[in-house]
């Protein structure tokens, strides 16, 4: 297995697995750990992943996830120097598999960057709900340098966030930007120095992971269904999501409004089962 779980008390992470999975209360944290190759990933890496996410999101105890890379970089992309011995198309898919897996994930995902973030390396944090990097991150479509076009999701991605015109110019050029260019092109969530990164990302995760994490998740699926859909799918996709929280947080929320206190939110179904 490429995969290994740690605690948050767990010692230095194995050099054999690829992925690394941690957990501190309900926050987990996924780390590539292939830092000799700026965590490029192989074929093995992107099915880890895959198979890390499955297990975190039937985890009940887990509410929020990290992904972040071992060492000084986020992640290269694909390792083009490791390609698995199958035909393209299916080696692609297998990729594609794990694009969605991260897309259609159900918990909060917040991409923790630093370093490098290039290829399929900043898609993967771009399919992320939170993308937040440090000020010393550095990101390329890097694709067409090496004769490729590009792939994990960047063609459905960049003209959401940055337009047509600006998506082509990141994909054709292949430009390495800084932190600040991205920021300022809408690619980030939010930007950091590179001390309070970490502390950073840990006020987010919790904030989250104290949230009402099925309304919020949902919140964030119509958003992006919404900029494809008409007002009428719209409205109706609203509806079907409120039906949902009325049976899940929304009773808490409104009787700790009542008594005039936090409220304290399970993600837990209220109605009632029959015996």
């Amino acid at each position: 297995m490429s995969i290994e779980s740690l605690s948050s008390t767990a010692g230095p992470a194995s050099a054999e697995s690829d992925v690394l999975v941690g957990r501190d209360g309900a926050v987990a944290t996924i780390t590539l750990n292939r830092p000799t190759r700026r965590n490029a990933m192989t074929l093995d890496s992107w099915i880890a992943l895959r198979e890390a996410l499955a297990e975190l999101a039937l985890d009940d105890a887990t509410r929020v996830v990290v992904l972040t890379g071992a060492g000084s970089d986020f992640c290269t992309g694909a390792d083009l120097d490791k390609r698995a011995p199958m035909h393209p198309l299916t080696r692609m898919r297998q990729i594609n598999a794990t694009a969605l897996a991260v897309a259609e994930f159900p918990k909060p995902l917040i991409a923790k960057v630093r370093g490098y973030a290039v290829g399929a390396g900043w898609n993967l944090a771009l399919l992320c709900d939170l993308l937040i990097a440090s000020r010393d991150a550095q990101f390329s479509q890097i694709f067409a340098k090496r004769g490729l076009s590009v792939d994990f999701g960047g063609s459905w991605l960049l003209p959401r966030i940055v337009g047509l015109h600006r998506a082509k110019r990141l994909v054709m050029l292949a430009e390495m930007i800084d932190a600040e260019r991205a920021n300022a092109l809408g690619l980030v969530s939010e930007l950091v120095e590179p001390e309070e990164l970490d502390a950073t990302v840990a006020r987010f995760a919790a904030g989250l992971a104290a949230s009402p994490t099925v309304a919020v998740m949902q919140s964030a699926r119509l958003i992006e269904d919404g900029t494809t859909s008409s007002l009428r799918d719209a409205l109706e996709n609203e509806a079907r999501s409120q039906a949902v929280n009325f049976a899940t947080d929304a009773p808490a929320a409104l009787r700790a409004f009542v008594e005039k206190r936090p409220p304290a939110f399970s993600g837990e179904w209220q109605v009632p089962q029959p015996s």
